[in-house]
């Protein structure tokens, strides 16, 4: 039986601890599974509090991000270690460490949370809307089919990505995202492969979205496109191409493309506030920045 009064233990995390980490994912009902809690590992580096018996009770995750910038990931508390300040030392310690590196603190907050991190310095950049199909409720392909003989009538092409044009997608992500996040992109194209797509028009690309398989959901994201009917395009092939359920997480500003996933069997979930730490901008291309990559990775 777990303990809520004992002395705990504050210690980096290792790869050791993500069995913990999924632990505390599923607690909280979130979408990470093991595929993610390895890439947090492989990306970055973390700090976790764990109980005389072992048990990891907290964690959080630094993800460099170059540059300018990194993002702060999965901070988690488990419920029966809850209001002792555990999440606000593990957001101290990440901002301290990415203080040292010359490097904005980002991460993406729930409304709860979101409290705890104001208090702490971080301001509100841009808000985001996690939206949920459980199954798909048109006909994406038929759609889909749409889309590709309008793009014979010279709108842009949705192709797959493949090892030629991958370089020209992280290229075009990095001009959106406002970094260079290849190495966070390069697993998630191999996810759900069959969604791993990109528009080309006048031999440009000027869109792309990813997938992954999660926990509870297949992510769709993160997608950047030119254009809003070039993102209608992405998302009707990728809709037709993942597992359900499927959630999108989606920056409010973007209320036509939401407006249409509910209308196509999308409901409105958990809402994100991106923050920064002493600023209120971010670095990205808000208006080519069309779905995020999760919480979890910006």
């Amino acid at each position: 039986m777990a303990t809520t009064d004992g002395p705990l233990t504050r210690h980096p995390l290792l790869r050791q601890h993500i069995e913990g980490g999924m632990a505390l994912s599923s607690v909280a009902n979130w979408n990470q599974n093991e595929a993610d809690w390895r890439l947090f590992f492989e990306l970055g580096f973390g700090m976790g509090y764990s109980d005389q018996n072992g048990r990891l009770c907290a964690t959080t995750m630094i993800i460099p991000l170059g540059s300018r910038f990194a993002w702060i990931s999965v901070v988690l508390v488990a419920e029966d270690m809850r209001r002792r300040g555990l999440a606000s030392q593990l957001t101290e310690w990440a901002t301290d460490e990415l203080n040292r590196m010359g490097v904005v603190p980002y991460l993406d907050a729930t409304p709860a949370g979101r409290e705890v991190y104001l208090r702490l310095g971080f301001q509100d950049c841009w808000w985001l809307e996690r939206l949920v199909a459980q199954t798909p409720a048109a006909d994406f392909a038929a759609t889909g089919n749409i889309a590709t003989s309008q793009a014979s009538r010279g709108a842009p092409v949705i192709r797959p990505i493949d090892d030629a044009i991958w370089p020209r997608v992280v290229e075009y992500d990095a001009r959106i995202f406002g970094s260079d996040r290849s190495a966070i992109l390069a697993p998630f194209r191999h996810r759900v492969p069959a969604a791993a797509l990109y528009a080309i028009e006048a031999g440009q690309v000027v869109g792309f979205v990813l997938a992954r398989d999660g926990r509870l959901t297949t992510q769709v994201g993160p997608l950047c496109a030119d254009r809003a009917e070039i993102a209608f395009a992405l998302l009707t092939h990728a809709l037709s191409r993942v597992g359900y359920p499927v959630c999108i997480d989606l920056p409010v500003r973007h209320a036509p493309i939401r407006d249409w996933l509910c209308a196509n069997g999308f409901a409105v979930g958990r809402p994100f506030a991106r923050m920064a730490l002493g600023r209120a901008d971010t670095f990205d291309d808000r208006a080519r920045l069309i779905a995020s990559a999760g919480p979890e990775f910006g």
